[in-house]
Protein backbone atom coordinates (compact mmCIF):
# COMPACT_ATOMS: atom_id res chain seq x y z
CA UNK A 1 0.00 0.00 0.00
CA UNK A 2 2.90 2.34 0.75
CA UNK A 3 4.22 1.96 -2.81
CA UNK A 4 0.75 2.60 -4.22
CA UNK A 5 0.25 5.75 -2.17
CA UNK A 6 3.65 7.18 -2.99
CA UNK A 7 3.02 6.58 -6.67
CA UNK A 8 -0.30 8.39 -6.45
CA UNK A 9 0.98 11.44 -4.53
CA UNK A 10 2.18 13.52 -7.52
CA UNK A 11 -0.84 12.58 -9.62
CA UNK A 12 -3.36 13.55 -6.93
CA UNK A 13 -1.46 16.70 -5.98
CA UNK A 14 -1.17 17.68 -9.63
CA UNK A 15 -4.94 17.37 -10.13
CA UNK A 16 -5.68 19.47 -7.04
CA UNK A 17 -3.16 22.21 -7.81
CA UNK A 18 -4.47 22.50 -11.37
CA UNK A 19 -8.05 22.73 -10.08
CA UNK A 20 -7.63 24.88 -6.98
CA UNK A 21 -4.36 26.71 -7.48
CA UNK A 22 -2.92 26.84 -3.96
CA UNK A 23 0.15 24.60 -3.82
CA UNK A 24 0.55 24.84 -0.06
CA UNK A 25 -3.10 24.17 0.80
CA UNK A 26 -3.36 21.37 -1.78
CA UNK A 27 -0.28 19.63 -0.41
CA UNK A 28 -1.68 19.79 3.13
CA UNK A 29 -4.96 18.35 1.85
CA UNK A 30 -3.18 15.48 0.11
CA UNK A 31 -1.28 14.68 3.31
CA UNK A 32 -4.60 14.57 5.19
CA UNK A 33 -6.00 12.22 2.55
CA UNK A 34 -2.96 9.96 2.81
CA UNK A 35 -3.35 9.77 6.58
CA UNK A 36 -7.00 8.84 6.16
CA UNK A 37 -6.04 6.14 3.63
CA UNK A 38 -3.39 4.67 5.94
CA UNK A 39 -5.95 4.39 8.74
CA UNK A 40 -9.00 3.27 6.75
CA UNK A 41 -7.81 1.14 3.84
CA UNK A 42 -6.30 -1.67 5.96
CA UNK A 43 -9.59 -1.90 7.88
CA UNK A 44 -12.10 -1.39 5.07
CA UNK A 45 -10.19 -2.70 2.07
CA UNK A 46 -8.64 -0.98 -0.91
CA UNK A 47 -11.20 1.19 -2.75
CA UNK A 48 -12.03 0.38 -6.35
CA UNK A 49 -10.64 3.73 -7.47
CA UNK A 50 -7.79 4.70 -5.09
CA UNK A 51 -6.84 7.86 -6.96
CA UNK A 52 -10.43 9.08 -7.11
CA UNK A 53 -10.82 8.29 -3.40
CA UNK A 54 -7.78 10.40 -2.52
CA UNK A 55 -8.91 13.26 -4.77
CA UNK A 56 -12.34 13.22 -3.11
CA UNK A 57 -10.99 13.24 0.44
CA UNK A 58 -8.42 15.92 -0.35
CA UNK A 59 -10.99 18.05 -2.19
CA UNK A 60 -13.36 17.88 0.76
CA UNK A 61 -10.51 18.84 3.03
CA UNK A 62 -9.85 21.92 0.88
CA UNK A 63 -13.51 22.84 0.93
CA UNK A 64 -13.56 22.39 4.70
CA UNK A 65 -10.64 24.75 5.09
CA UNK A 66 -12.50 27.37 3.15
CA UNK A 67 -15.85 27.18 4.86
CA UNK A 68 -15.79 25.36 8.22
CA UNK A 69 -14.39 25.34 11.69
CA UNK A 70 -11.92 22.66 12.86
CA UNK A 71 -14.54 20.33 14.39
CA UNK A 72 -16.54 20.12 11.19
CA UNK A 73 -13.37 19.51 9.19
CA UNK A 74 -12.56 16.48 11.31
CA UNK A 75 -16.12 15.07 11.06
CA UNK A 76 -16.19 15.29 7.27
CA UNK A 77 -12.71 13.81 6.91
CA UNK A 78 -13.74 10.84 9.07
CA UNK A 79 -16.93 10.44 7.08
CA UNK A 80 -14.92 10.25 3.87
CA UNK A 81 -14.10 6.66 4.70
CA UNK A 82 -17.72 5.68 4.04
CA UNK A 83 -18.03 7.15 0.56
CA UNK A 84 -20.07 5.31 -2.00
CA UNK A 85 -18.82 4.92 -5.57
CA UNK A 86 -21.34 7.54 -6.72
CA UNK A 87 -19.80 10.15 -4.41
CA UNK A 88 -16.28 9.88 -5.78
CA UNK A 89 -14.77 12.84 -7.60
CA UNK A 90 -13.78 10.91 -10.70
CA UNK A 91 -10.65 12.26 -12.43
CA UNK A 92 -11.38 14.09 -15.64
CA UNK A 93 -9.87 13.28 -19.05
CA UNK A 94 -6.73 15.26 -18.26
CA UNK A 95 -6.35 13.48 -14.92
CA UNK A 96 -6.53 9.91 -16.13
CA UNK A 97 -2.81 9.16 -16.36
CA UNK A 98 -1.46 12.05 -14.31
CA UNK A 99 1.44 12.35 -16.74
CA UNK A 100 1.40 16.03 -17.57
CA UNK A 101 0.51 16.93 -14.00
CA UNK A 102 3.49 14.99 -12.64
CA UNK A 103 5.88 16.71 -15.00
CA UNK A 104 4.36 20.13 -14.27
CA UNK A 105 4.67 19.40 -10.55
CA UNK A 106 8.35 18.53 -10.95
CA UNK A 107 8.90 21.76 -12.87
CA UNK A 108 7.11 23.76 -10.18
CA UNK A 109 9.19 22.19 -7.38
CA UNK A 110 12.36 23.04 -9.32
CA UNK A 111 11.40 26.70 -9.65
CA UNK A 112 14.49 28.82 -10.43
CA UNK A 113 13.70 31.13 -7.50
CA UNK A 114 14.65 28.32 -5.09
CA UNK A 115 18.09 27.23 -3.95
CA UNK A 116 19.22 23.72 -4.99
CA UNK A 117 18.72 22.46 -1.40
CA UNK A 118 15.15 23.77 -1.36
CA UNK A 119 14.44 22.32 -4.79
CA UNK A 120 15.61 18.90 -3.62
CA UNK A 121 13.59 19.04 -0.41
CA UNK A 122 10.40 20.20 -2.11
CA UNK A 123 10.74 17.61 -4.87
CA UNK A 124 11.14 14.80 -2.34
CA UNK A 125 8.16 16.08 -0.34
CA UNK A 126 5.67 16.91 -3.09
CA UNK A 127 6.62 14.49 -5.87
CA UNK A 128 8.41 11.78 -3.94
CA UNK A 129 5.87 11.58 -1.15
CA UNK A 130 8.50 11.48 1.62
CA UNK A 131 7.56 12.96 4.97
CA UNK A 132 9.37 15.99 6.34
CA UNK A 133 10.93 13.74 8.98
CA UNK A 134 12.28 11.32 6.36
CA UNK A 135 13.81 14.15 4.31
CA UNK A 136 15.31 15.73 7.42
CA UNK A 137 16.85 12.40 8.40
CA UNK A 138 18.33 11.93 4.94
CA UNK A 139 19.98 15.35 5.02
CA UNK A 140 20.96 15.12 8.71
CA UNK A 141 19.08 18.20 9.88
CA UNK A 142 16.36 18.57 12.55
CA UNK A 143 12.81 17.97 11.34
CA UNK A 144 11.80 21.49 12.37
CA UNK A 145 14.61 22.95 10.27
CA UNK A 146 13.56 20.94 7.22
CA UNK A 147 9.92 21.89 7.78
CA UNK A 148 10.88 25.56 7.75
CA UNK A 149 12.95 25.07 4.61
CA UNK A 150 10.05 23.43 2.77
CA UNK A 151 7.59 26.06 4.00
CA UNK A 152 9.87 28.88 2.86
CA UNK A 153 10.28 27.20 -0.52
CA UNK A 154 6.52 27.11 -1.06
CA UNK A 155 6.20 30.74 -0.02
CA UNK A 156 9.06 31.67 -2.33
CA UNK A 157 7.30 30.03 -5.27
CA UNK A 158 4.10 31.89 -4.41
CA UNK A 159 5.92 35.23 -4.12
CA UNK A 160 7.71 34.63 -7.41
CA UNK A 161 4.39 34.09 -9.17
CA UNK A 162 4.96 30.39 -9.82
CA UNK A 163 2.02 28.89 -11.71
CA UNK A 164 0.98 25.30 -12.22
CA UNK A 165 1.38 25.20 -15.95
CA UNK A 166 3.66 23.68 -18.53
CA UNK A 167 6.28 26.19 -19.69
CA UNK A 168 7.10 26.28 -23.37
CA UNK A 169 10.07 26.88 -25.63
CA UNK A 170 13.30 27.99 -24.03
CA UNK A 171 11.66 28.26 -20.60
CA UNK A 172 10.72 24.57 -20.73
CA UNK A 173 14.24 23.59 -21.82
CA UNK A 174 15.83 25.61 -19.00
CA UNK A 175 13.44 24.24 -16.39
CA UNK A 176 14.06 20.66 -17.55
CA UNK A 177 17.79 21.14 -17.04
CA UNK A 178 17.04 22.19 -13.45
CA UNK A 179 14.79 19.14 -12.92
CA UNK A 180 17.47 16.78 -14.21
CA UNK A 181 20.12 18.47 -12.08
CA UNK A 182 17.96 18.22 -8.96
CA UNK A 183 17.39 14.50 -9.53
CA UNK A 184 21.12 14.10 -10.17
CA UNK A 185 21.94 15.88 -6.89
CA UNK A 186 19.45 13.77 -4.94
CA UNK A 187 21.02 10.59 -6.30
CA UNK A 188 24.57 11.76 -5.63
CA UNK A 189 23.75 12.74 -2.04
CA UNK A 190 22.23 9.30 -1.52
CA UNK A 191 25.05 7.38 -3.18
CA UNK A 192 27.88 9.16 -1.37
CA UNK A 193 26.55 11.17 1.56
CA UNK A 194 28.39 14.44 2.08
CA UNK A 195 28.38 13.99 5.86
CA UNK A 196 27.47 11.59 8.62
CA UNK A 197 28.38 8.05 9.62
CA UNK A 198 26.89 6.20 6.63
CA UNK A 199 28.46 6.10 3.17
CA UNK A 200 25.12 5.99 1.37
CA UNK A 201 21.43 6.63 1.97
CA UNK A 202 19.28 4.17 0.10
CA UNK A 203 16.10 6.22 0.56
CA UNK A 204 17.56 9.02 -1.55
CA UNK A 205 19.03 6.89 -4.33
CA UNK A 206 15.79 4.90 -4.45
CA UNK A 207 13.67 8.04 -4.77
CA UNK A 208 15.98 9.53 -7.40
CA UNK A 209 15.78 6.38 -9.53
CA UNK A 210 12.00 6.11 -9.07
CA UNK A 211 11.35 9.73 -10.02
CA UNK A 212 13.72 9.55 -12.99
CA UNK A 213 11.99 6.38 -14.19
CA UNK A 214 8.71 8.25 -13.95
CA UNK A 215 10.15 11.16 -15.91
CA UNK A 216 11.51 8.78 -18.54
CA UNK A 217 8.05 7.25 -18.99
CA UNK A 218 6.70 10.74 -19.65
CA UNK A 219 9.58 11.80 -21.92
CA UNK A 220 10.82 8.54 -23.39
CA UNK A 221 12.41 10.24 -26.40
CA UNK A 222 14.45 12.75 -24.40
CA UNK A 223 18.08 11.70 -24.65
CA UNK A 224 19.26 13.35 -21.45
CA UNK A 225 16.42 11.90 -19.37
CA UNK A 226 17.37 8.45 -20.66
CA UNK A 227 21.03 9.24 -20.05
CA UNK A 228 20.40 10.28 -16.45
CA UNK A 229 18.36 7.16 -15.72
CA UNK A 230 21.05 4.99 -17.32
CA UNK A 231 23.74 6.73 -15.25
CA UNK A 232 21.85 6.11 -12.02
CA UNK A 233 21.24 2.44 -12.81
CA UNK A 234 24.85 1.78 -13.83
CA UNK A 235 26.20 3.38 -10.66
CA UNK A 236 23.57 1.89 -8.37
CA UNK A 237 24.50 -1.55 -9.74
CA UNK A 238 27.78 -1.35 -7.79
CA UNK A 239 26.11 -0.61 -4.46
CA UNK A 240 26.32 -4.17 -3.00
CA UNK A 241 30.13 -4.15 -3.34
CA UNK A 242 30.87 -0.58 -2.20
CA UNK A 243 31.21 -1.32 1.50
CA UNK A 244 33.00 -3.99 3.49
CA UNK A 245 32.68 -5.15 7.13
CA UNK A 246 31.66 -2.30 9.41
CA UNK A 247 30.63 -0.12 6.49
CA UNK A 248 34.19 0.52 5.33
CA UNK A 249 34.43 2.12 1.87
CA UNK A 250 35.69 -0.18 -0.90
CA UNK A 251 37.03 1.80 -3.91
CA UNK A 252 35.92 0.89 -7.42
CA UNK A 253 39.20 -0.79 -8.37
CA UNK A 254 39.00 -3.14 -5.37
CA UNK A 255 35.32 -4.08 -5.47
CA UNK A 256 34.15 -7.68 -5.92
CA UNK A 257 32.49 -7.28 -9.30
CA UNK A 258 30.62 -10.56 -9.01
CA UNK A 259 28.42 -8.77 -6.47
CA UNK A 260 27.39 -6.05 -8.92
CA UNK A 261 23.78 -6.18 -10.11
CA UNK A 262 23.92 -7.41 -13.68
CA UNK A 263 20.22 -6.62 -14.27
CA UNK A 264 20.81 -2.91 -13.65
CA UNK A 265 23.99 -2.95 -15.74
CA UNK A 266 22.15 -4.54 -18.67
CA UNK A 267 19.24 -2.11 -18.42
CA UNK A 268 21.47 0.94 -18.06
CA UNK A 269 23.77 -0.08 -20.91
CA UNK A 270 20.85 -0.67 -23.27
CA UNK A 271 19.32 2.69 -22.32
CA UNK A 272 22.44 4.73 -22.99
CA UNK A 273 23.26 2.81 -26.18
CA UNK A 274 19.84 3.56 -27.65
CA UNK A 275 19.94 7.15 -26.46
CA UNK A 276 23.35 7.90 -27.99
CA UNK A 277 22.22 6.40 -31.29
CA UNK A 278 19.07 8.55 -31.49
CA UNK A 279 19.80 11.86 -29.75
CA UNK A 280 22.32 14.70 -29.62
CA UNK A 281 25.04 13.90 -27.09
CA UNK A 282 24.60 15.50 -23.66
CA UNK A 283 26.46 15.37 -20.33
CA UNK A 284 24.29 12.73 -18.67
CA UNK A 285 24.59 10.41 -21.65
CA UNK A 286 28.38 10.84 -21.66
CA UNK A 287 28.59 10.11 -17.93
CA UNK A 288 26.42 7.04 -18.44
CA UNK A 289 28.68 5.85 -21.26
CA UNK A 290 31.70 6.20 -18.95
CA UNK A 291 29.89 4.29 -16.19
CA UNK A 292 28.99 1.55 -18.69
CA UNK A 293 32.66 1.10 -19.65
CA UNK A 294 33.57 0.66 -15.98
CA UNK A 295 30.72 -1.80 -15.41
CA UNK A 296 31.50 -3.88 -18.50
CA UNK A 297 35.05 -4.65 -17.30
CA UNK A 298 35.24 -8.02 -15.53
CA UNK A 299 38.36 -6.85 -13.69
CA UNK A 300 39.70 -3.38 -12.94
CA UNK A 301 42.69 -4.15 -15.14
CA UNK A 302 40.34 -4.72 -18.10
CA UNK A 303 38.91 -1.18 -17.94
CA UNK A 304 39.04 0.61 -21.29
CA UNK A 305 40.79 3.72 -19.97
CA UNK A 306 41.68 5.16 -23.41
CA UNK A 307 37.98 5.22 -24.37
CA UNK A 308 37.05 6.64 -20.98
CA UNK A 309 39.60 9.41 -21.49
CA UNK A 310 38.06 10.28 -24.87
CA UNK A 311 34.62 10.48 -23.27
CA UNK A 312 35.89 12.70 -20.44
CA UNK A 313 37.38 15.02 -23.05
CA UNK A 314 33.98 15.28 -24.72
CA UNK A 315 32.27 15.74 -21.36
CA UNK A 316 34.57 18.59 -20.37
CA UNK A 317 33.71 20.37 -23.61
CA UNK A 318 29.94 20.24 -23.06
CA UNK A 319 29.94 20.44 -19.23
CA UNK A 320 33.12 22.09 -17.97
CA UNK A 321 33.41 21.90 -14.18
CA UNK A 322 36.11 20.98 -11.65
CA UNK A 323 34.70 17.56 -10.81
CA UNK A 324 34.89 16.54 -14.46
CA UNK A 325 38.47 17.81 -14.58
CA UNK A 326 39.30 15.76 -11.46
CA UNK A 327 37.96 12.58 -13.00
CA UNK A 328 39.64 13.33 -16.30
CA UNK A 329 42.96 13.72 -14.46
CA UNK A 330 42.60 10.16 -13.12
CA UNK A 331 41.87 8.89 -16.65
CA UNK A 332 44.90 10.79 -17.99
CA UNK A 333 47.01 9.22 -15.26
CA UNK A 334 45.81 5.74 -16.18
CA UNK A 335 46.53 6.27 -19.89
CA UNK A 336 49.55 8.58 -20.00
CA UNK A 337 51.01 8.11 -16.54
CA UNK A 338 50.46 9.80 -13.14
CA UNK A 339 52.74 12.73 -13.98
CA UNK A 340 50.43 13.79 -16.80
CA UNK A 341 47.46 13.54 -14.46
CA UNK A 342 49.20 15.67 -11.84
CA UNK A 343 49.97 18.32 -14.46
CA UNK A 344 46.26 18.50 -15.28
CA UNK A 345 45.39 18.95 -11.59
CA UNK A 346 47.68 21.95 -11.26
CA UNK A 347 45.14 24.14 -13.01
CA UNK A 348 42.59 23.40 -10.25
CA UNK A 349 44.69 24.58 -7.30
CA UNK A 350 43.16 28.05 -7.38
CA UNK A 351 39.59 26.98 -8.15
CA UNK A 352 37.35 28.38 -5.39
CA UNK A 353 34.73 25.69 -6.07
CA UNK A 354 37.11 23.07 -4.67
CA UNK A 355 38.52 25.18 -1.83
CA UNK A 356 38.00 23.59 1.57
CA UNK A 357 36.96 20.23 0.15
CA UNK A 358 38.86 16.96 0.21
CA UNK A 359 38.43 15.66 -3.32
CA UNK A 360 41.27 17.53 -5.03
CA UNK A 361 43.66 16.44 -2.27
CA UNK A 362 42.46 12.84 -2.48
CA UNK A 363 42.92 12.64 -6.26
CA UNK A 364 46.37 14.20 -6.03
CA UNK A 365 47.30 11.70 -3.30
CA UNK A 366 46.14 8.83 -5.52
CA UNK A 367 48.23 10.03 -8.46
CA UNK A 368 51.27 10.66 -6.27
CA UNK A 369 50.96 7.14 -4.87
CA UNK A 370 50.81 5.79 -8.44
CA UNK A 371 53.97 7.80 -9.20
CA UNK A 372 55.78 6.19 -6.27
CA UNK A 373 56.09 9.38 -4.21
CA UNK A 374 54.93 7.89 -0.92
CA UNK A 375 55.88 10.80 1.33
CA UNK A 376 53.98 13.38 -0.75
CA UNK A 377 51.00 11.02 -1.13
CA UNK A 378 50.92 10.47 2.65
CA UNK A 379 50.76 14.22 3.31
CA UNK A 380 47.92 14.66 0.77
CA UNK A 381 45.93 11.71 2.16
CA UNK A 382 46.24 13.10 5.69
CA UNK A 383 45.15 16.58 4.57
CA UNK A 384 42.22 15.12 2.63
CA UNK A 385 41.13 13.06 5.66
CA UNK A 386 41.07 16.17 7.85
CA UNK A 387 38.73 17.88 5.40
CA UNK A 388 36.38 14.96 4.73
CA UNK A 389 32.95 15.40 6.35
CA UNK A 390 31.78 11.84 5.65
CA UNK A 391 33.04 9.41 8.28
CA UNK A 392 33.46 6.43 5.89
CA UNK A 393 35.42 8.58 3.42
CA UNK A 394 37.57 9.98 6.23
CA UNK A 395 38.34 6.50 7.53
CA UNK A 396 39.22 5.31 4.03
CA UNK A 397 41.64 8.21 3.51
CA UNK A 398 43.17 7.65 6.95
CA UNK A 399 43.63 3.98 6.09
CA UNK A 400 45.43 4.87 2.86
CA UNK A 401 47.66 7.24 4.79
CA UNK A 402 48.28 4.63 7.46
CA UNK A 403 49.32 2.05 4.90
CA UNK A 404 51.88 4.46 3.44
CA UNK A 405 53.13 5.47 6.89
CA UNK A 406 53.50 1.81 7.91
Amino acid sequence: MEDLLRGLVPRVLGVLVRRYGSFDACEDAVQEALLAAVVQWPQQGLPDHPMAWLITVASRRLMDLRRSEAARQQRELTAAGFLSADELVVPGPGDADGGDDTLALLLLCCHPALTPDSQMALTLRAVGGLTTGQIASAFLVPEATMGQRISRAKQRIKSAGGEFRMPTGRDLHDRMQVVLHVLYLIFNEGYTATSGTELQRAELTGEAVRLTRQLHRLLSRDGEVAGLLALMLLIEARQPARTGPGGVLVPLAEQDRTRWRRDLITEGTELVTRSLARNPVGPYQLQAAIAALHDEADKAADTDWPQILVLYGMLEQVWPNPMVRLNRAVAVGMVHGPGAGLDLLAALDGDDRLAGGHRLLAVRAHLLEMAGDGAAALAEYEAAARRATSLPERRYLEARAGRLAG
